[in-house]
């Protein structure tokens, strides 16, 4: 997978969002009942009025004012200003709304996965990246047969335990690439509570490696690779792998 599929996988989904909000804009719009509509969506949201009222930048009665009626419908101006402070304020939480209505939506943690038809030996998959193992106990070499890039920030707040199996694509024997890494405690802990286990884990610029992340994976015998290589360099990399003779 190129860099120029992850940037049209990208558009693709903003397409869905922007389908979104007009489906949201619109049914405000020609309800018979505005105010009750934004009511409606605004607790789909979790919002408060405060909440939505201060990121729109006016004042909380105004919001009460239209649930409750006592103001006129809202132009489509306030309700497409309206529409963008829900999708942001909720993309700030992690988009559990959005992903909602857009199952395919939860897939912007995964920024890049493609497979190895072949397979790759995994010193050469290390090597390729310009990665380290960081676990120092010898792991069992293994042949890596794809790999995920995963926003570990995004997957955290906007994965469910349902969609673990969408990191692992066509192959659960591949490599899962975590960028957004602090400490990289929380990718190894997720891993360690699910039945499948990847070939390897590689942190991508981490701040720092946390000893307990360091234990999980000598705990699951799995390498545990850090790399500071930028993500397009990593997936133009890892794509002159394909094909190649182990």
């Amino acid at each position: 997978m190129c860099f120029v599929n992850i940037i049209y996988a990208a558009k693709i989904g903003g397409i869905m969002v922007e389908e979104f909000k007009q489906k949201i804009a619109g049914e405000i719009a020609l309800s018979p009942d505005p105010g009750r509509t934004i009511r409606k969506w605004r607790e789909e949201f979790g919002l408060s009025q405060h909440q939505l009222a201060d990121s729109m930048g006016i004042s909380h009665s105004v919001i009460s004012d239209y649930e409750s009626g006592r103001r006129k419908s809202p132009g489509v101006a306030v309700i497409k200003k309206m529409v963008e402070s829900f999708i942001e304020l909720d993309e700030a939480r992690g988009s559990p709304v959005v992903s909602k209505y857009i199952p395919e939506h939860k897939l912007d943690c995964i920024l890049a996965s493609d497979e190895f038809p072949i397979g790759v030996d995994m010193d050469m998959f290390i090597e390729a990246i310009g990665g380290k193992n960081v676990n120092p106990d010898q792991v069992p070499s293994k042949v890596v047969y794809g790999y995920t890039i995963v926003d570990s920030v995004k997957a955290i707040l906007s994965l469910g335990s349902e969609d673990y199996m969408k990191m692992y694509g066509w192959n659960i024997e591949r490599a899962l690439i975590f960028t957004n890494v602090h400490y990289g405690r929380s990718p190894m802990i997720a891993i360690r509570a699910h039945p499948l286990t990847p070939a390897l884990v590689v942190y991508q610029k981490p701040d720092a490696v946390d000893p307990l992340a360091i234990k999980l994976a000598r705990l699951e015998r799995i390498p545990l690779v850090i790399t500071d290589a930028e993500v397009p360099n990593i997936v133009e990399r890892l794509s002159q792998l394909k094909g190649v003779e182990n």
